[in-house]
């Protein structure tokens, strides 16, 4: 970590009251996104699940070269790792691919086949929560695409947080979008978008726990369907 302004609490609530005064969606996550760059320099990177390069776009126009982070399963959907190498050949982001300290082979091996059908916590953990602190310790802060509007358990979400458990500055530039938000500026500036999208994947995560979602259903009701988790362990 190279940064001079040490990470707090304290700055991410003051952030936090400023920037959620800004009332445009795009002004608002524009602004706070070069707040990071300015601020934490190569400290910062964002992440993305690739379900579309929103974030990512977003985060280029602010921070050219940003680091984009993606947590590469090896349970992904081939849309999902086609939608990421479009990303990283159109918009001027850096991908950052992290892999699990496991294969999938060697997983199986130690745990069984289809560990996230009997434990979908600890695959996750394994696959996704541990690989991503590890690359998130070297940072002073990271970005998220995570929206109030896709779950209850994420209503309220802060565009400026305080990560306890990582002990680092959280921004989620896109806490306040709505749907409508996303559509218009996909729109507007043709941002890639994940071909799953189209097929009814709201939340697009591992192939093995996402579905397509019915007509009114949550966005992330695909994910971990019939079980009680909603979450991987990331953003809780």
């Amino acid at each position: 970590m190279t940064t001079a302004l040490r990470p707090t609490k304290l700055l991410a609530e003051a952030a936090d009251a400023w920037f959620e005064g800004i009332e445009d969606p795009v002004e608002q996550a524009l602004t706070v996104l070069r707040w990071a760059g300015d601020t934490f320099g190569d400290d910062f990177a964002v992440t993305s699940s690739m379900g579309d390069g929103l974030l990512a776009h977003l985060a280029s126009r602010a921070i050219p070269g940003v680091r984009v982070i993606f947590l590469e399963t090896g349970y992904h959907f081939a849309e999902t790792l086609g939608t990421r190498d479009w990303i990283a050949s159109v918009l001027p982001v850096t991908v950052v691919n992290v892999h699990p300290d496991l294969t999938v082979a060697e997983q199986d091996a130690e745990y069984g086949p289809r560990l996230h059908d009997r434990d979908p916590d600890r695959c996750c953990a394994m696959r996704k929560v541990q690989p991503l602190a590890r690359t998130l310790s070297g940072y002073a802060a990271w970005g998220s695409g995570v929206r109030r509007d896709e779950s209850l358990t994420r209503a309220n979400t802060r565009v400026v947080d305080w990560d306890a458990k990582r002990e680092m500055i959280k921004i989620n530039p896109l806490a306040a979008w709505t749907q409508a938000d996303v559509d218009a500026y996909i729109d507007e500036h043709q941002v890639p978008v994940n071909p799953l999208v189209e097929l009814g994947f709201a939340s697009i995560g591992c192939a093995p726990c996402t579905r397509a979602v019915a007509p009114g259903e949550d966005a992330r009701a695909g994910r971990w369907a019939g079980r009680g988790k909603t979450e991987c362990g990331i953003h809780t």
